[in-house]
Order: structure tokens, then C-alpha cells, then sequence
């Protein structure tokens, strides 16, 4: 038996419109499928590009090593002494500013360990700084290894008082 025409039009109607529906909710799913793998790359890129957490940065080894790397890359800079170029507070002529002091005086214990590996090792730049920043603090991760990164915040942290290393510590709790 035959099927009117006006029935086998709504069925091939019908079948396109489940064929769309298939599609969609395959669309959908792919969709889900894709964001959700983003999402787990920017996670394992995030994941690889944060820094390691600290080692002991009391470790004597690790502050002596650190005397040598501050001392060949950042005492030009910062000082002998950790005591920063004079008036570090305020701008240069090109409009930079100074080499701030890593000793007591300065604000490099007001920031995170994590903070300032980030800065040592990619520079002064997002997110570190914003994006038209213009700063003489190079980046140190083509040079140094994180190792040796940890180790000079290790060195600088050792030259700081008992009430800093206090303040620091507490703010690397939070």
C-alpha cells in the first residue's frame, strides 16, 4: 500500500527535524567537550608556568648560594648592600623608576614569595605590572634557573630583620 504524498512529506519533514535535533545536541556536546578541554589546558599551562612552591628559604645552602647569584646579577642594580639606587621613590628622567632597596627600608618583603619569583623571573610586566609599564628590571628566567631565583630571594630574605621576616611570613599565610 501506498503512503499519500501528504503523509511521506511530513514524515521526511519530521525525520530532518530529528536529524537537526541529533545534530544539535551533538553540537552541544562538542561544544561542552571543547570548553571543557580548554579549561584543563589553561589549567596545566597555569599549572606549569606558576612557580614551584618555595624551598626552605632559611636553608643555609640555599642563602649562600643565593649571596653569589645576587651578587652577580642583582648587586648592580640594588646594591651592595641591598640598599637600592638613591631615591628609588621617585621617577628617573626617562620616567622609570629606580632599583628599589631589598633591605628593610624597601617594599620587597610587603609582596608574596611567589610574587616576587614572578618578577625575577618574567620581569616587570603583566601581570606583574601593567601592560605599558616601562621598567630596567630585566627577566631573569633566560639566565638563571628557578633554583638560583629562589636562592637570591633566600640571600635577601636572610638580610631582612626578625620583625620582617615575622611581617613576610605572615603574609605568605594568608
Amino acid at each position: 500500500m501506498r503512503r499519500p504524498e501528504s503523509i511521506a512529506g511530513e514524515c521526511s519533514v519530521l525525520d530532518g527535524i530529528a536529524q537537526v535535533r541529533s545534530v544539535s545536541r551533538f553540537d552541544r556536546r562538542l561544544g561542552l567537550g571543547v570548553g571543557f578541554g580548554a579549561i584543563v589546558a589553561a589549567a596545566v599551562v597555569f599549572a606549569l608556568w606558576r612557580p614551584r612552591a618555595a624551598a626552605d628559604l632559611n636553608d643555609a645552602r640555599r642563602i649562600e648560594a643565593g649571596a653569589l647569584v645576587y651578587a652577580r646579577h642583582c648587586a648592580s642594580c640594588h646594591g651592595d648592600n641591598l640598599q637600592g639606587q638613591p631615591d628609588w621613590t621617585k621617577r628617573l628622567a626617562n620616567g622609570r623608576m629606580p632599583a628599589p632597596p631589598h633591605d628593610d627600608s624597601g617594599h620587597t618583603w610587603h609582596h608574596p614569595s611567589a610574587i616576587l619569583f614572578g618578577i625575577t623571573k618574567k620581569g616587570l610586566k603583566p601581570p606583574y605590572a601593567p601592560p605599558d609599564y616601562q621598567s630596567d628590571m630585566p627577566a631573569f628566567g633566560p639566565v638563571l634557573s628557578d633554583d638560583d631565583i629562589w636562592n637570591a630571594l633566600a640571600f635577601i630574605r636572610s638580610r631582612w630583620s626578625a620583625a620582617v621576616r615575622a611581617k613576610h611570613d605572615a603574609l605568605e599565610r594568608q
